[in-house]
């Protein structure tokens, strides 16, 4: 993913073993539902409304999948940084 690091868009890489799961998405989409503007993930071309477990699991992410957590407004930089968390600590598994 040739994006560039913004304070809107954060590339993150899946750790955890089982990778993007139904129990990791719902993680996501709990926190994602928590922001004040969308907030999407996005894998290679594809983008998803993070706030869907449903879509999160089309991602079809393995782990060693790099995604990029993107919030369309600064003020939901708090949301970005916990879902980057999530991913960071294996979405606690």
């Amino acid at each position: 993913m040739n994006r560039p690091e913004s304070e809107l868009h954060r590339p993150v890489t899946i750790v955890n073993t089982l990778g993007l799961h139904a129990r990791s998405a719902a993680k996501i989409a709990e926190v994602a539902q928590n922001a004040k503007y969308k907030v999407w993930i996005a894998r290679d071309a594809e983008k998803v409304d993070a706030a869907s477990i449903i879509d999160l699991l089309t991602l079809g992410c393995i782990k060693g999948t790099e995604i990029v957590v993107c919030i369309e407004n600064p003020s939901d930089q708090p949301i970005l940084n916990q879902i980057v968390g999530l991913v960071e600590a294996g979405f606690g598994e």
